[in-house]
Formats: C-alpha cells, structure tokens, sequence
C-alpha cells in the first residue's frame, strides 16, 4: 500500500522524501518495482472477473452474499468478506430494491 501510494505521487514529490515520510527504505522501493505480482493479487483479479460477471449477470442488484454464493458456485473459494472488500475497492454496490405499486 505504501510503495503504490510513492508510486503514484513520486513525480509530485521526491521518491526519498516519500519514502521518509512513510518510513519505507528507497531500496526497498525501487525493489518492489521490479517484484513480480504475488499469487494473492493473481488470485483477487480472478475473483474480480467472476464477481463482475455474477454482479452484472444480476442486473446488478446483487450485494456481496449473493455473489459470494455465486463465486463459491463456480468453484473459486474466498471468504465473504474478501467479496465484500474486492466489491467495495471496484465499486460494485447493488442498486436498492424497486419498490412495487400497492
């Protein structure tokens, strides 16, 4: 989170003033962008594309449950509260119910 957070900002400020501020070694910086992806982001980006297919194949009235149960369905385990953060950070909200006429 801190190295992506420099990685953004650095041509605002100065890496090593960044990098002092969030307490980071430079080196550590500079390493973090040649390390290759870990297998837990792989991992979240196929969540993605199925929680995006789940949610959209709702009409997006699915929230995080439902689409967790739908993911689980399809064969890929997480936990419910993994939907709920990959949801949230791709802002995927369920639009409210309709209200039927009386």
């Amino acid at each position: 989170m801190r190295f992506a957070f420099i990685a953004k900002h650095r041509h605002i400020w100065p890496v090593s003033w960044l990098c002092d501020v969030l307490e980071v070694s430079r080196s550590g910086f500079h390493a973090s962008l040649n390390r290759p992806t870990g297998a837990h982001e792989i991992q979240d980006a196929k969540l993605v594309t199925a929680i995006e297919t789940s949610f959209k194949a709702s009409d997006r009235t699915y929230g995080a449950r439902r689409v967790w149960r739908d993911v689980l369905e399809d064969g890929l385990a997480c936990g419910l509260h993994r939907i709920e953060r990959l949801m949230r950070i791709n802002a995927l909200r369920a639009r409210p119910r309709r209200k039927r006429p009386a």
